[in-house]
């Protein structure tokens, strides 16, 4: 499937804004993130609501038929989660975006969406503010895929040494 996305520069903007986002929780930075992607697709920008938790706690986003997306707030995210992370969330926010952009209900579409908004924007492993982070795993489907698992090697039985 051929995808169009913005160019490498404004999905690091877009990543910046996202990030302080999280971390600061001013609202101004999110709209604006939201904001450049649906510009860039010629879309009204969607109508987001914020929650604690979504679905008893276990999805983080939800995106509906009428354009509304509803996402658990960072902090609600960071409070009684001991594995969810900055970056968890960020692709969250981009698969829900792959949802309202693409309008599809495949959830490998948004994945898709979200992995290739995503490929490319962190220059040399190093965060926007110039920290290393560690690799980020690929999503379940792919590393499910066959041809993307390494083989081992087999190992040899060892030859008895009793003589």
């Amino acid at each position: 499937m051929r995808m169009m996305l913005p160019a490498c520069r404004d999905r690091r903007s877009v990543d910046h804004f996202l990030t302080r986002f999280f971390r600061e929780y001013r609202l101004g930075d999110f709209r604006r993130a939201i904001g450049r992607v649906s510009r860039f697709y010629g879309l009204r920008p969607p109508r987001v609501a914020w929650f604690e938790y979504l679905d008893w706690g276990r999805t983080a986003g939800r995106t509906y038929e009428n354009g509304a997306v509803h996402l658990v707030h960072p902090e609600n995210w960071k409070n009684g989660r001991k594995y969810n992370s900055e970056r968890q969330w960020i692709h969250t926010v981009y698969h829900e975006m792959g949802h309202y952009v693409l309008w599809a209900d495949a959830e490998r579409k948004a994945d898709n969406f979200a992995y290739r908004f995503v490929r490319g924007v962190s220059a040399n492993g190093r965060d926007a503010d110039g920290t290393a982070h560690a690799p980020v795993a690929a999503s379940r489907a792919r590393r499910k895929r066959p041809g993307l698992t390494r083989r081992r090697l087999r190992r040899r039985p060892r030859r008895s040494r009793s003589r």
